[in-house]
């Protein structure tokens, strides 16, 4: 018997959300894990937050909705709310019910901007890594590091004269640039550069990280302006953080074969298994002949799916904010949802 559609609507519904996500569903794991980490995080918001006045959206709602538009690379706050409107999936993993009303875009962003201005996204990330560090997922001796280009949310035309920005930079054709004399008037902390020889002059920022060499996860996470020497500078500093360990080595490619970098992590009781040069290397041959830097070097290479996926799916490869502090506190809080992903699969 064929059957006939009712055009009448229901007004009411009797199941509710929490029936309606399957049970072996992934989204559950990593909510598992990101209500672990808010729970640790109730000191820091109750710091953020007055005792009096109008109540805001709950920072747990906004830190949830951050990782959803990171986990399904949604571009925009404002198509973020409309898949939350009527997505019954995303409504629960937030916490709203079927029936309450989604933030207005421009509510949410202002209410997100509270988040950057406290140190949310490394304590989050800090929850994130106790879960794995409590599950010994993570090693906390041997380690890979490695820096990445973000393209910056300025386009060339912005990238004019400090002296004069309504001058000849309108007009660039045939004048030299360089970020000593030019800055962008769009994202003045962006930096001049390019990727190789042959390669064309792009507006950047550069991003680090630092991960262990068991399950490939993120240990740190930094951003700094483009340039080389910027490599060095941040491996050094994030493998400081990691304090002092009989045994600990670091893996990295060719760019940091250098004796600045090598004399810091030896003075950081870390040997650096970085890949040698063919020709003025840093490390000799006791190091490379090693049975543990044959293992480095093959394991260093999984940072860069880290670094693929925060720019595929992370909304890292062509950035959507301006300034050195917002684009750092985007960077860190998308490899904690990197972790977040990471651990749905290892903790299972």
């Amino acid at each position: 018997m064929r059957g006939e559609i009712n055009p009448q609507s229901s007004f009411f519904s009797y199941v509710d959300l929490e029936s309606r996500i399957p049970q072996h569903h992934p989204i559950r794991k990593i909510r598992s894990v990101v209500d672990h980490a808010l729970e640790d995080m109730q000191w820091c918001f109750d710091e953020m937050y007055s005792r009096v006045g109008r109540p805001s959206i709950p920072p747990e709602q906004l830190v949830r909705a951050l990782l959803l538009q990171i986990v399904f690379t949604i571009r925009s706050e404002r198509q973020l709310m409309e898949r939350l409107d009527y997505d019954l999936m995303f409504r629960w993993f937030v916490g709203l019910g079927i029936d309450d009303t989604v933030w207005n875009h421009s509510v949410f962003s202002k209410n997100r901007d509270r988040l950057m201005l406290n140190d949310v996204d490394q304590h989050f990330f800090d929850a994130v890594k106790k879960q794995a560090y409590a599950k010994q997922l993570m090693s906390r001796e041997h380690f890979s590091v490695d820096g990445t280009l973000l393209e910056a949310c300025a386009s060339m035309k912005s990238f004019k004269p400090k002296d004069d920005s309504d001058g000849p930079g309108d007009n660039f054709h045939g004048h030299k640039r360089s970020n000593k004399t030019h800055q962008s008037t769009t994202d003045s902390d962006s930096r001049l550069f390019r990727k190789g020889k042959g390669k064309e002059s792009k507006l950047y920022h550069m991003g680090h990280l630092l991960t262990e060499n068991r399950n490939g996860l993120i240990v740190e996470a930094e951003l700094t302006e483009a340039g080389t020497r910027q490599e060095w500078d941040a491996g050094t500093t994030m493998l400081a953080y990691q304090g002092t360990r009989p045994g600990m080595t670091v893996g990295a490619d060719k760019g940091y074969d250098t004796g600045e970098f090598v004399e810091v992590c030896r003075g950081l009781k870390v040997t650096p298994h970085v890949a040698a040069k063919s020709l003025g290397s840093a490390v000799d041959g006791r190091t490379t002949s090693a049975i543990g830097y044959g293992i480095s070097q093959v394991k260093r290479k999984r940072i860069e799916e880290c670094f693929g996926w925060m720019k595929e799916f992370g909304l890292m490869r062509k950035l959507r904010h301006c300034g050195r502090d917002k684009v750092a506190w985007i960077f860190r809080f998308v490899a904690a949802v990197y972790n977040v992903t990471r651990l749905k699969t290892l903790m299972a």
